[in-house]
């Protein structure tokens, strides 16, 4: 901790599992006293004797509906069974060795070659290797440096999102990280759709399924989009050796039937020799086709789509020996996702490069039209006609294994981020934590997209490159505001060059898929919609996670004001004028038996918060009580749920007579507003949930 330039204010700096964090702490979050400014924060260790006793440090928590246990029996009880979501820690799963997560990522990643090859003749024609070179390049300079800054500093698996929620507190961070999810549910959902489209079109053009399935290609895509979610509801954890069966057998087929392109090609040199009259068939020279690629690329961004499953399986990554740091930052595991990321990045440029080559020499426009025999499907059409049938159902076989194993992981993806998240925020209904609730829900938005896009594998990859590039575009503008801040100065240049050049990439997309951006639209739409309406019911919860004790008198003096011991009274401040006066002015008009506990609440600078971690400091002067608490979200949510914890006689509230329109709207925005009205309505809200035979305290409410 360090005293900033800003004279009382304080920074402190820690990590844990979900990255690095800078809190600015103000000079008005000081103890009641003049001793040393010391804050409780989850990972800074205070020595033995400044530590106060383990039982004393936390009170218990309030018994609310939001933590109560699910019902066990019924439609509910079975919604329920699947466990929470938001709960789960990276520490609980077990690890592995980057090389074996590595087809865990694998399975999204190196799966669109079941329909790349394709999307990129259609995109690009005879200019497809060449683009497709310009992609890997961006793959490799550009993608990887952006991603090997995203796992340095978020290393939860919660990838860019994370990042940027920590570099934008406030108001302003949770806009930006509801319209991200938006984009992350667009790239994932159309993950599924695409997947099982493709996998279905491989099936139905299948000589030998394609007699049981025959040309149905939506029925079919909706049985494997329905089969992806009974597994999920009936549970699913994620197997890295599964992972492996699925990626290595595709890659070694897809490999054998690239070799066996080349070894085509090189038979039959009239292949090349068309493909490059083709390509100067306007008369340009290599400037001129350099120039065009440039401007093709982003249609082929689809390629890139495996970075942000990279990060995101990260606390599967074993550390490998490496101890961490001082801060806890987990090195060894970063440093293997890098190599992971890298590893990646290789092997999908590489394979990306032949079946480019490849496709754009032996598969002729008239085959890769849409609605032609090789549409949607390039490699596996090349690997029937130059392999055989036997070999080719092999391969569709395999196909159709990883596409459903990547629609799989794209699944795992959304039931990681989402619960991580909206209910964090209290943008999210309290059933968005369990799984089962939350994969039906998905399921049916995967069959409203498939019926939308009528399983056209090609007709969704706008939608999915939108989604891909916008995650990649906001992980630069993270790590390049990282490294800003960090003054690496140069590094920091470099990841707004490559801001820039996604950039160029994400307008090129939408400019020419503008279906996309409106699909993802409708996903951020629903995302801050559902959010907004779920903040402003979830808003009269009690939203506390935890309250500790500032020190040990604290937790001494605790003892002697619950259980229906003192009147408590809320002010705005602790100012001894106002303090006097308050006192006075209830004991006139008021016949009081007991004390009297004057309970100030400050709030957190950033008031987007929903849950408070509640400090408390008590402190007795003249017979009376002091209580003050600390970073709070909101003043109404805190002293109501003070008072529960404290049981008094009566509760004393205040009227400031504004307009309630305009203080509701600060209630909800900035957790101030009519206090007295608000405290009274969630009281009254908590009260209808707990037992008609609890003792309730006597509430007064008073014009300030």
């Amino acid at each position: 901790m360090v005293e900033d330039s800003a004279p009382g204010v304080y920074e402190v700096e820690f990590c844990d599992d979900y990255g690095t964090h800078r809190n600015r702490l103000p000079a008005r979050a000081t103890p009641l006293d003049d001793r040393p400014r010391i804050w409780d924060v989850s990972s800074v260790t205070m020595p033995d004797h400044q530590q106060p006793p383990p039982h004393q440090t936390h009170l218990p928590l309030v018994s609310t509906r939001e933590r109560a246990e699910p019902a066990s029996s019924g439609l509910s009880g079975w919604l329920h069974a699947g466990g929470r979501l938001d709960e789960e820690v990276s520490h609980g799963h077990k690890t592995h060795p980057w090389y074996m997560v590595l087809w865990l990522t694998g399975v999204d990643y190196f799966s669109t070659l079941g329909y790349q090859p394709g999307i990129a003749l259609l995109a690009a024609g005879a200019l497809a290797p060449v683009a497709t070179g310009i992609l890997v390049l961006v793959t490799l300079f550009c993608a990887y440096p952006i991603y090997a800054q995203v796992a340095s500093r978020s290393y939860a698996g919660q990838g860019s999102i994370a990042l940027l929620e920590n570099l934008l507190p406030g108001w302003l961070g949770k806009l930006i990280v509801l319209i991200l999810l938006g984009f992350a549910a667009t790239d994932f959902v159309i993950t599924m759709t695409l997947s099982a489209a493709d996998a279905a079109e491989h099936a139905i053009h299948n000589p030998y399924l394609h007699q049981l399935l025959g040309d149905h290609l939506i029925p079919v895509t909706l049985v494997l989009l329905a089969a992806l979610a009974l597994v999920f509801l009936k549970g699913f954890n994620e197997a890295i050796g599964l992972a492996a069966v699925a990626a290595v057998p595709f890659l070694i087929l897809n490999l054998i039937v690239l070799i066996r392109g080349i070894v085509e090609i090189a038979n039959h040199p009239s292949y090349f020799y068309r493909w490059r009259d083709a390509l100067f068939a306007s008369g340009g020279d290599w400037s001129h086709i350099l120039l065009v690629a440039v401007l093709i690329f982003p249609r082929l961004a689809l390629g890139l789509s495996g970075f942000e499953t990279g990060v995101s399986v990260m606390p599967l990554v074993s550390e490998g020996g490496i101890a961490r740091s001082s801060g806890g930052v987990p090195i060894g595991r970063t440093r293997n996702t890098k190599k992971l990321l890298l590893a990646a990045a290789l092997i999908m440029s590489l394979m990306l490069i032949l079946s480019s080559f490849v496709t754009a020499l032996l598969v002729s426009p008239d085959e890769y039209k849409i609605g032609g025999p090789a549409s949607g499907r390039a490699i596996a059409y090349l690997a029937h006609g130059m392999l055989g049938s036997v070999f080719g159902t092999i391969y569709d076989l395999s196909t159709i294994f990883i596409l459903s194993f990547a629609g799989a992981s794209a699944m795992a993806g959304l039931l990681h981020l989402i619960p991580r998240y909206l209910p964090r925020f209290g943008m999210a209904p309290l059933w968005v934590a369990f799984s089962r609730p939350l994969v039906l829900v998905l399921f049916a938005i995967n069959i409203i997209v498939t019926l939308a896009f009528k399983a056209d594998v090609n007709a969704q990859g706008g939608a999915y490159a939108t989604g891909v590039l916008v995650l990649m575009f906001s992980a630069a503008i993270a790590a390049a505001i990282a490294l800003w801040r960090e003054r690496a100065r140069t590094f920091s240049i470099y990841a707004w060059g490559i801001v820039a050049v996604f950039a160029y990439t994400l307008f090129e997309n939408i400019k020419d898929r503008p279906d996309g951006i409106v699909i993802a639209s409708v996903f951020i739409g629903i995302v801050v919609g559902v959010g907004a309406i779920s903040r402003w019911l979830r808003s009269t919860e009690l939203r506390v996670a935890n309250v500790a004790f500032l020190d040990e008198e604290s937790a001494r003096l605790w003892q002697g004001i619950t259980g229906r011991k003192v009147n408590l009274v809320a002010v705005r401040s602790f100012e001894p004028a106002v303090c006097k006066r308050k006192a006075e002015e209830i004991r006139r008009h008021y016949n009081l038996d007991g004390p009297i506990a004057l309970l100030n609440v400050e709030l957190l600078d950033n008031r987007s918060e929903f849950l408070a971690e509640l400090k408390v400091a008590v402190r007795e002067e003249d017979g009376n009580y002091h209580i003050r608490v600390t970073q709070a979200t909101a003043i109404a949510n805190t002293i109501a749920y003070i008072s529960e914890l404290v049981d008094p006689v009566r509760l004393f509230l205040g009227l400031s007579r504004r307009n309630l329109m305009s203080e509701a709207l600060r209630y909800l925005l900035f957790g101030e507003g009519e206090t007295g009205v608000m405290v009274y309505t969630i009281l009254v809200k908590y009260w209808e949930w707990t037992p008609e035979d609890d003792v309730r305290p006597l509430i007064f409410l008073m014009s300030d």
